[in-house]
This record gives structure tokens, C-alpha cells and sequence, in this order.
């Protein structure tokens, strides 16, 4: 059954979560974004409890997340992992609130929507109390497919993908950082919160093996681009890649169309597509690049060309800041939404 309840037009807006990288970012957001909140409130676990927050020129004092938290809450955003998502989702939605969800925890799940507002805003008209946030690279890719598969339905997708130390949480960029000193200090690297050196190396092992040898990050690639663009025939071949980057996710796109495509056609619809930032002038070597676009909110594309390995194709090279449009400004601009 779809939402029935009015959202008010200044809503209480709880970040759940908010001494996270995501947490913090999110009222970042908020406020940057003049989100219409008549409160915010800083909510995380027992521990960070009584911590101070900045936000709005002032600051907001963390409070324990509880399920009597919720009572008086509009809008909660989450970004405290799978298991705290479940553990609280029927508190949020019996104190009246709607939970826009940063995990894994609801992705799949019939009754609950998975947006990308540029792609699919449509899908929040049937929520039942609880929207999730895509993957983070699934929502670089789809911001920039949807326009394309208006333009000429995609047929197929093979992506690789070049993600960032800080998808994997603050202490993986701390690894990075302390294992390049040891590296080029010549001394024996700590390697912890990856199953291989980052440092000045490549892994391509994001999440658990499934059965089928791909990664768990590779199949949500697949099942969540089906799902958000609403085309089950749309076909992914993902790889997913850690590279020793702080900030930002890159990827690389090949997309074999239904029609012909040409790069002038994808370049002209791609420069007019809410949320993407063409560049794309390789001759004077103007390209997205991750270490110069932390902090971004777009999906930044270059290297268009023709793929001429199949009959209608399209190459193409994507960077986005994933703290940003990839989890809180994604939640935020879902948030914004309800609001109207």
C-alpha cells in the first residue's frame, strides 16, 4: 500500500548515522542545499552519544538512536548499515516518518522504491514508508545511461569500475594514506582493511564472491540498473575495481545500443541531462578525472566515442564523487522530493 500521510512543507529531519563520512556529508547537504527543515537532528549509536556536530553556524549535539527516537520525525535519513536499517525500520514507519535508506538493506525488496531522482523519480509515488538509495556505482552509471537509453534503448552494458579507498569507510582511506608512507619509507605495509596492498596497487575485489564468481558489488550493478531503470533487458557485465584514489569513483562504460548512436548524439543529450557535466575535449586533453573532482555533486563524462567492436556502440568514461551524489546528496535530493 503507497504512502497516505501528508509530508509537511518544513519537515523534522533525523540523519541517522551522522558521525559517519555519509552521516556528516548529509548535513552537509542539508545545509548547503537549503533543505526547508523546521529541525535536524543528529542521531547515531550509544557511543558517539553527546558528541557535537557542526551545522548552520551552529551545532548539533548527537543523540542516541533509539527506537522512541522517532516520535515527531518526518523525514529519517539513514546511513548506520544494513543490520541498524532493520533493526529500526518498523520504528520509523510506525512514528509516522519515511526512511530514505543509504545500505544494501531494501534495495531489492517489491514494495520499496530505489531512486535516482534524475532517472526514475516517478518510483517515490508508491513508497510504503521506506526508499532506498541505490548503490553507489550504480547511480553513476544510471545518471548517465537513462538519458542515452531514451535516446536509443541500451541493449548492453560492460562496465569496469574504479572506486575509491573511501567507499570502503574513513579507516580504509587511513590505510591508504599510512601505507603509502610505508611504502615509500621502505617499510613492511600494514594491510588491514583491504585483502591486498591499496597502496600504489590495484585490487579488483569489492564485497564478498558470490557463487557465480562475481563480486556482490558486481551483482548489485546488475540487478539494481534493471530495477531503477525499469528494463529487465538491459544486460550488465560488471568489474569492480578498488584503485589507491581518496575520493570519488571512476568508471568505464561500453554500450552496445538497439539503434544507431552516434557520439554527437550521445554528447548533445548527455550536455543536457539533469545531474551530468560533459567533458569531453580530448585535444586539449579535457577529461573527468577522480583526484580533481572530490567534493562535486554531478556525474562528470568524457571520452565519448564510437565502439566499433559492435553494431550500434558507444564507449564512454564517468567520475562522481560517491560520498556526494553516490549516498548523501542522492538521500537529500530524494528527501526534497517528498517535500515538493
Amino acid at each position: 500500500m503507497a504512502w497516505s500521510k501528508q509530508m509537511p512543507k518544513n519537515p523534522v529531519v533525523a540523519v541517522c548515522g551522522a558521525t559517519g563520512a555519509v552521516g556528516r556529508e548529509m548535513l552537509n547537504v542539508l545545509e548547503q542545499r537549503n533543505f526547508p527543515a523546521s529541525k535536524v537532528v543528529a542521531m547515531a549509536s550509544y557511543r558517539s552519544a553527546g558528541k557535537k556536530l557542526p551545522f548552520a553556524g551552529g551545532e548539533l549535539e548527537v543523540i542516541e538512536m533509539t527506537p522512541e527516537s522517532f516520535e515527531g520525525i518526518d523525514i529519517a535519513l539513514f546511513s548506520a548499515g544494513a543490520s541498524v536499517s532493520k533493526e529500526m525500520r518498523q520504528h520509523v514507519v510506525d512514528a509516522g516518518a519515511v526512511m530514505i535508506d543509504n545500505s544494501s538493506a531494501f534495495r531489492m525488496e517489491d514494495d520499496v522504491p530505489l531512486v535516482v531522482p534524475e532517472v526514475n523519480p516517478q518510483d517515490i509515488g508508491w513508497h510504503s514508508g521506506v526508499i532506498a538509495n541505490p548503490n553507489c556505482s550504480t547511480i553513476e552509471m544510471v545518471v548517465a545511461l537513462k538519458p542515452l537509453h531514451d535516446l536509443g534503448k541500451i541493449k548492453r552494458v560492460v562496465v569496469s569500475t574504479y572506486q575509491a579507498a573511501s567507499g570502503a569507510g574513513a579507516k580504509a582511506m587511513d590505510e591508504l594514506y599510512e601505507q603509502s608512507r610505508e611504502f615509500l619509507a621502505g617499510e613492511e605495509l600494514t594491510v588491514e582493511h583491504f585483502a591486498h596492498q591499496i597502496a600504489f596497487n590495484t585490487i579488483p575485489h569489492i564485497d564478498k564472491f558470490l557463487d557465480d564468481d562475481y563480486t556482490k558489488e558486481e551483482w548489485k550493478m546488475v540487478v539494481e540498473t534493471k530495477k531503477i531503470m525499469g528494463d529487465s533487458s538491459i544486460s550488465v557485465a560488471p568489474t569492480c575495481v578498488r584503485v589507491p584514489v581518496l575520493r570519488c569513483h571512476a568508471e568505464s562504460l561500453n554500450i552496445e545500443f538497439a539503434n544507431e548512436v552516434s557520439p554527437e548524439d550521445a554528447r548533445r543529450v548527455l550536455a543536457d541531462a539533469p545531474g551530468v557535466t560533459v567533458m569531453d575535449d580530448p585535444a586539449n586533453n579535457v577529461y573527468p578525472m577522480q583526484g580533481l573532482l572530490a567534493y562535486t555533486d554531478d556525474v562528470y563524462v568524457g571520452r565519448i566515442r564510437k565502439d566499433p567492436t559492435v553494431e550500434h556502440g558507444i564507449a564512454l568514461w564517468l567520475v562522481m564523487d560517491q560520498i556526494r551524489k553516490g549516498a548523501a546528496l542522492n538521500a537529500v535530493q530524494i528527501a526534497e522530493m517528498l517535500v515538493g
